[in-house]
């Protein structure tokens, strides 16, 4: 199950292994028990997130379509 979600302390990606400040937000991946962290630039480059055009503007979504 994929999650968007914005982080309120210090999280660690598991792409990039880069400290994720609050409030940037993250994409969590749960997947058999184990919950994968990623950062939106990582995110984007294994194509778990995408930009799309919503009421003129480009909005970040995680999810796919």
């Amino acid at each position: 199950m994929r999650r968007g979600c914005i982080a309120i302390g210090e999280i660690q990606c598991d792409g990039c292994h880069r400290i994720i400040k609050h409030p940037e937000r993250y994409l969590a991946i749960d997947e058999e028990g184990v919950t994968s962290r990623f950062c939106v630039d990582c995110s984007l480059e294994r194509g778990y997130a995408r930009y799309k055009e919503e009421k003129g503007e480009k909005v970040l979504t995680f999810f796919p379509e």
